[in-house]
């Protein structure tokens, strides 16, 4: 054993004489001091074992430094010598903290027994202490412990999305944490209604793959059933309906959006050691991770399954679909759209669009897509197929082409407009005899007003059916895109020359137009006879479904790089019902009269012009209100 040091400063010489005499004769080591700064000092360079302060120290109050002596060295115990007990002096020092006092007249052995009981108390707080604080640093690192195992679980959680190994490494854990034998993780079988053992540790394989128990009068299935966790730590082995023997016990339920769908539970079939509230609670937690991958699997299950569906539904239809984001980077091209520009099958996703795809068509449908309200184009591609394409924007993702086969339509049509132009050309030669020869009746005899009045009518007819086979030789023109020059047109420049063509006509019904251009608009890559042709026909067309002294309206504005077009006008309106097949061919609306004259031509040759100078045209109208037709056009980019 350590030899003990014992400071002594008592005044008293005598005293201090008798002290060092019997605490050196057994054995201690005594150092003495005569002031509190030479204690106060002594103490912080070599504490001592025992202090041993009489009633006065110099000048100073021995309970004074005892006091402050045990505020700051509190485990250092201290004797306090007094010349005379007193209840109030006793009472004082206990107080104080110091560990006993002893008085006049010293004997050896009271001495010795005081030293030696301080000592030992001493001793005993010191061990008490020493062992408290191996506890505390056992209790917390089994807390550390339990902390990793549960940040290694997460991370296992988080980085796998296979339930099986996730599963079992919640087992495990629970296992490992509480220091049971074995463990098992039972689920609720959606078909039987029975619970069978997912996952385990420490159980036979052949007995974990066959294990299966009713929801009904067992263990685990009152907790299936109740939605409580169980602890059974009876001392004598019971035989529950889990099948086999165990000591103790804990069941824990696994619940999922407020529903139990099983049992996690740990057992001690050898260890005679109970379970206490502490491991209910670790496997509550350690359930509550289970659960989690329960759920993020039967998610990712779902969301796979999901995406496997729209994958094969990509895959398989007709139609080509692009997909990119918002940098223009793939994230899906199915076999269609694969198959067209003939790609080969590596993966797609994720490259740009612009290293995989080089058909011009394509591209410029893309870059005008993000930057004007035009959305769709026509693609030819190698193999002589023609798409029509649009583009869409996907909020969240980027945006969407589709492209739909229209190579069949496009045949018709070009064998439609041949037909149609035949026709056209040959209906002009009988049409120009019929004329010529009405022409003549007048020259080669008198005819009375009847017959003058016949002959007007049959020329009105010629003249109708040569308007429409005009009509029809355009529209066939432009749709086969036979005059396909353009030029850079200024519509501020070209809207007052069609005006000017069409003020006698207005004039003679007393309407008033107003023209609303500015005096500088940007050009437009167009075809000039063919925008003035439009410009035209839409004027045309407001004007006669106009009362005479109506007001006709041309309003032009520039907006996001495109051309915008009004024409506005008062006059008849166009019916709710007829709106959605105002441009199609020989549609006329159903509130037009048969006095006034038209083809029915006149809006699908302005469709066709607008559509192909990649712009866009639409109708509002209510009846006998007006209608306004308004054209997009884009300008030239700079």
């Amino acid at each position: 054993m350590t030899q003990a040091h014992i400071l002594v400063a008592i005044s008293d010489q005598q005293i201090t004489f008798l002290l060092e005499r019997v605490l050196k004769s057994a054995g201690y080591s005594i150092r003495l001091q005569e002031n509190p700064a030479s204690i106060q000092r002594t103490v912080e360079l070599n504490p001592p074992t025992l202090i041993i302060l009489g009633e006065t120290v110099g000048s100073a109050s021995g309970m004074e430094i005892a006091a402050a002596l045990l505020r700051r060295f509190p485990a250092i115990p201290v004797l306090l010598f007094i010349s005379q007990e007193s209840p109030a002096l006793l009472k004082q020092a206990l107080q104080l903290g110091v560990s006993d006092t002893f008085c006049l007249p010293l004997r050896t052995d009271d001495i010795l027994k005081a030293v030696q009981a301080s000592l030992d108390k001493a001793q005993q707080r010191k061990d008490w202490v020493l062992l408290e604080s191996r506890r505390a640093t056992a209790g917390l690192q089994r807390q550390i412990s339990e902390m990793q195992t549960l940040a290694e679980l997460a991370r296992t959680i988080n980085s796998s999305l296979d339930l099986d190994i996730v599963l079992q490494a919640v087992v495990e854990a629970a296992v490992k944490l509480t220091n049971a034998d074995e463990g098992s993780l039972l689920l609720v079988d959606d078909v039987t209604g029975e619970l069978y053992m997912r996952a385990s540790r420490n159980f036979q394989d052949e007995f974990a793959r066959t294990f299966r128990i009713p929801i009904q009068d067992t263990l685990a299935g009152s907790v299936v059933r109740s939605g409580q966790p169980v602890l059974m730590d009876e001392n004598t082995p019971q035989k529950i309906k889990t099948s086999y023997l165990v000591q103790s016990l804990v069941y824990v339920p696994l619940r999922v959006h407020q529903s139990v769908i099983g049992v996690l539970g740990i057992d001690n079939r050898a260890k005679k050691i109970p379970f206490k509230d502490h491991d209910v609670q670790l496997l509550s937690a350690l359930a509550e991770f289970a659960s989690i991958a329960i759920v993020n699997a039967s998610r990712f299950s779902d969301t796979s399954a999901e995406r496997n569906k729209l994958g094969t539904i990509l895959a398989k239809i007709q139609d080509g679909v692009i997909v990119f984001d918002q940098d223009q980077r793939l994230v899906l091209v199915n076999q269609m759209a694969a198959g067209a520009f003939k790609l080969d099958d590596a993966s797609l996703a994720g490259q740009p669009l612009q290293d995989v795809f080089t058909h011009p068509d394509l591209l410029a449908l893309v870059d005008s897509g993000s930057k004007t309200m035009t959305n769709r184009a026509e693609i030819a591609v190698e193999d002589g197929r023609i798409f029509s394409a649009q583009i869409t924007p996907i909020a969240g993702v980027g945006a969407a082409v589709t492209m739909h086969d229209i190579t069949n339509l496009k045949k018709l049509d070009r064998i439609k407009s041949d037909f149609v132009s035949t026709v056209s050309h040959d209906l002009r030669s009988p049409l120009t005899a019929i004329l010529g020869y009405v022409e003549l009746i007048e020259r080669a005899g008198p005819v009375n007003e009847l017959q003058r009045d016949f002959v007007h009518r049959v020329q009105t007819s010629v003249h109708n059916i040569t308007h429409l086979v005009d009509d029809l030789v355009e529209l066939g023109r432009i749709e086969s895109g036979f005059d396909s020059r353009k030029e850079p047109v200024h519509l501020e420049q070209l809207i007052p020359l069609v005006v000017d063509q069409l003020k006698k006509q207005m004039d003679d019904k007393h309407q008033t137009l107003l023209l609303e251009v500015p005096e500088v608009l940007p050009p437009v890559f167009a075809n000039p006879v063919q925008l003035r042709q439009m410009v035209e026909n839409l004027l045309e067309n407001a004007s006669k479904y106009t009362h005479p002294g109506g007001i006709v309206t041309v309003h032009a504005t520039l907006e996001d790089q495109q051309i915008i077009l009004r024409f506005i006008d008062n006059g008849i309106g166009i019916p709710q019902v007829d709106l959605p097949f105002i441009f199609d061919k020989f549609y006329r609306a159903s509130n037009a009269n048969n006095e006034m004259s038209g083809t029915g031509l006149g809006l699908s040759i302005v469709r066709s012009i607008v559509e192909a100078h990649q712009g866009r045209i639409w109708v509002e109208s209510q009846p006998d209100e007006g209608s306004t037709f308004t054209v997009v056009l884009p300008v030239i980019q700079e």
